[in-house]
């Protein structure tokens, strides 16, 4: 494995970043990158299913394996691969082990960074349970899409993720400033720290990397009408107001949009997402 060199430069422009980014590998947690030897040892006896849920809670992992299927798939398909399973599946299990050695954990990279180790589990903790909620509001009304939606809710905040990995100094400033002055709009933090928005970036590398369009459309906040999309927002918000307890000022508005996307009463939802979370 090359030594880490973390990024403790700002980059000067959007452009510059993106570039960045996608030449830089993606670390993975530890768990996937232990389960992936595991399976490789025993490749005879994995499919794509096992693969997938190998990786369900490792949204680093699912980035990668997206990535790599979207920009390597044959020019005779014309369809998006949608998920980590259907991913693999179009490569095949000996391809796919190829094209995916030892990877590196991202917990190796930041053990001498441990704050910023910290930083990065945070986001992990939010994503998977954003994902969770996600999921189950999907399954709650009978969308198709839920294995999509469960997979756009977990990739979400990818941007930050990679941040913390590969920028760990930067991300570090970023929360810095934000605790000095804790009405700092992240946004705004960003620009001042990095030079650019990590939305911004973060729509870029999935455009560059080719990401599905339905992923790309369900992860646009700007598009929040569609129920679909709705369902993703409405689960990010759930899991950023309810990270540190249920008595955020903000999860009564939450709870009263996702009683009006369920078409649940305001306690049914309520009751809902307590239970999901319990």
């Amino acid at each position: 494995m090359n030594t880490f060199v973390p990024l403790d430069t700002p980059l000067p422009d959007l452009d510059t970043w993106t570039t960045w980014f996608r030449q830089a590998e993606i670390p993975v947690l530890g768990s996937s990158t232990d389960a992936l030897e595991a399976m490789r040892s025993n490749e005879d006896q994995v499919d794509a299913n096992l693969v997938g849920e190998m990786v369900a809670d490792d949204p680093l992992m699912t980035l990668k394996i997206l990535a790599h299927a979207a920009t390597h798939r044959p020019e005779r398909r014309v369809t998006d691969v949608e998920t980590v399973t259907a991913a693999v599946v179009m490569m095949g299990i000996s391809p796919f082990f190829a094209a995916f050695g030892p990877q590196p954990a991202v917990e190796d990279r930041l053990a001498s960074i441990p704050a910023a180790l910290e930083g990065l589990q945070n986001v992990l903790r939010r994503a998977h349970r954003a994902a969770r909620f996600a999921f189950a509001f999907a399954v709650h009304r009978m969308d198709l899409d839920a294995a999509v939606i469960h997979e756009a809710a977990l990739l979400h905040d990818f941007a930050e993720m990679l941040l913390w990995c590969h920028a760990p100094h930067l991300a570090l400033r970023i929360r810095a400033a934000q605790q000095a002055s804790p009405s700092l709009r992240s946004a705004t933090a960003q620009r001042a720290v990095l030079n650019i928005e990590l939305g911004d970036l973060q729509h870029a590398l999935m455009k560059a990397w080719r990401l599905p369009d339905l992923l790309i459309r369900i992860t646009d906040d700007k598009q929040a009408e569609h129920p679909t999309v709705q369902n993703v927002v409405l689960a990010i918000r759930l899991a950023r107001h309810s990270a540190e307890g249920w008595d955020n000022a903000a999860i009564p508005d939450d709870i009263a949009d996702l009683a009006r996307l369920l078409n649940l009463s305001h306690d049914a939802a309520l009751q809902f997402v307590h239970k999901v979370d319990a």
